[in-house]
Formats: structure tokens, sequence, C-alpha cells
């Protein structure tokens, strides 16, 4: 832990740590606002920092200026900040970082170490993923981990995933391999929404990981911007029938009650049913960002 700074050393009894990270695995800043949001309603006090000289490329994740008082000017670098917090399911450790470019390894037993030297009987990782999934419906999640006895404790499924892997996954080899438990919760966010921060898909993450930790969920914030972050989709569907279409056709195909062939609506608004993917994401991307998303 040679680039851990402590500001604090609590006295913990067997915390859980909730850790999330800006970046690839955070669709929609679902993840991220999650543990924010945890941080803010449990009251939880910063207790130690990761020094990220040695994590980041600065062209990439550029430090920001701020001017205090007016005229001071002071410079704000990425973070990876650990916090502790009692709630009644037992004491937690949050992480909130971004995910960074360089030294992974390295990194990550960074964040392991503070899991150790608090005592951290379990790390839970939270993740959001695009996907072909609807804004006005549930969120769809999904809890993954390799150990068995977590998978039937927690009611989880075993990852099958193979390809390329963010931090989060580079975390969890981590710490298999100092015999850390882990687990990681995942929310699906709108791809045609990719653009707007998920409150909706943050909250499932936090009522989830909540139950998990066995305490009352503190929704507040985040139940409320709920309504205002599909009332803010829904407005860019009435100004885009192309994405309106796509949404329509999204809704009928996760219908089982409907047939595909017979059923799929043919009005104007509706997306020819050959396009491309790929480009058809990209439209809808540009669109969100054209309405400053």
């Amino acid at each position: 832990m040679e680039h851990v700074v402590w500001s604090r050393r609590p006295a913990l009894r067997r915390p859980t740590m909730i850790a999330a990270f800006a970046g690839w695995n955070d669709a929609g800043d679902a993840a991220t606002l999650a543990v924010r949001h945890l941080i803010e309603q449990w009251g939880a006090e910063p207790i130690a920092g990761v020094d990220p000289e040695e994590y980041y490329d600065f062209q990439s994740t550029r430090p920001q200026v701020h001017l205090v008082d007016g005229h001071t000017r002071r410079i704000s670098w990425p973070t990876n900040d650990a916090y502790s917090a009692s709630t009644p399911g037992g004491d937690v450790v949050l992480v909130l970082g971004i995910e960074p470019q360089l030294r992974w390894r390295t990194f990550t037993h960074q964040i392991a170490g503070i899991a150790e030297e608090t005592g951290t009987g379990l790390v839970i990782t939270l993740g959001a993923l695009l996907a072909d999934v609807v804004h006005r419906q549930p969120v769809s999640l999904v809890g993954t981990a390799t150990d068995q006895t977590l998978i039937d404790r927690f009611d989880l499924q075993r990852s099958q995933y193979e390809g390329p892997t963010g931090i989060v996954g580079v975390l969890h080899d981590t710490c298999q391999q100092l015999g850390l438990d882990s687990l990681s919760l995942w929310a699906a966010v709108p791809a045609y929404a990719s653009q707007v921060p998920s409150p909706k898909a943050a909250l499932a993450l936090t009522e989830r990981v909540c139950e998990l930790v066995g305490t009352p969920c503190p929704g507040g914030p985040l139940e409320r911007a709920v309504a205002e972050y599909e009332s803010q989709i829904d407005g860019y569907l009435d100004q885009d029938e192309d994405l309106a279409g796509y949404v329509r056709r999204l809704e009928l195909m996760g219908d089982d009650d409907e047939d595909d062939d017979d059923e799929t609506p043919t009005d104007q608004g509706a997306l020819d049913p050959g396009a491309d993917t790929e480009q058809m994401l990209e439209d809808i991307e540009r669109f969100l960002r054209d309405q400053g998303g």
C-alpha cells in the first residue's frame, strides 16, 4: 500500500467494502452515483485515498483547476477515496474512484490493501452496462461471483463472461489471489440514453447492495430523481420519431405475448428492421449529445 494515504484509521468490525469506478464499468454514471449517494446519506467520513501520480495519464484524465475565493487557483487531481460509515446492518467502507490508465495490478492491490487494513470481510463492486432495455421498465440487475458459497448465500450467478475487462474485473482477480471474498452487481442502462446519468439504475444498485449488507436503503434524492429522469428521456422521444420507434420495438421485443412477425409496428416512426444496429446506436448517441445530455 505504498501509494495509500491515510487520514484516519477507524476501528471497524468486519466491514463490507462497496466500490465503484467511473469509466468503462459505469454506464450512465449509475455505479458511481450509487456509491456517492450512500456516502452522502450514511454520512460517511474519509479514511484514505490513493495517490494518483502512478496510475493516470493526465492527458487522458486531466486534473481540474478551480478558483478559491475568486482568485486563488487550486488543482484537483483524479481521486480514489475510501470512506467509512456504520449502518444498522454493520460497518461499511465505501470506495469511489476513477478507472486508471496505468499499472492496474498495482492499483488494485492498493484498493485490496485498504480492504485488508480495515478488516473487510466482503468486497462488493458496482457496475453498469449498456443494453437493449427500456427506461420506463424495471431495471435489469444481475449479481455475479465465482465462489459457490457466495452464490448460494446471496442468490447470485456464476460469471461466464469472457472478453475485455475493466478495473472491476481486475480488482476481483486481485481479491481472489489475496483470499478476499468478492462479488459484483451490475445494472442495465438503456443504450439509447447512454449520455444521460441514470438515477434509476443507481437506485436499483443501491437497493440491492443494502439488501446484501442487511440495512435499510436510504432512497431519498435518488427516488425523487427517477421521475425526472424518465420524463427527460420521454422528452427526447417526443422530439425524435426514429428514436421513439426504436424504443417501441424494444418494448415489443421484451413482450413474450407479442408476435414479432405479425405485430411489429409499421408506422412512419418505426425504424427499418434491417437498419444496421451499430449505425443506429451511433445516431441515437449523437442525438442525445446534441440535446445537451
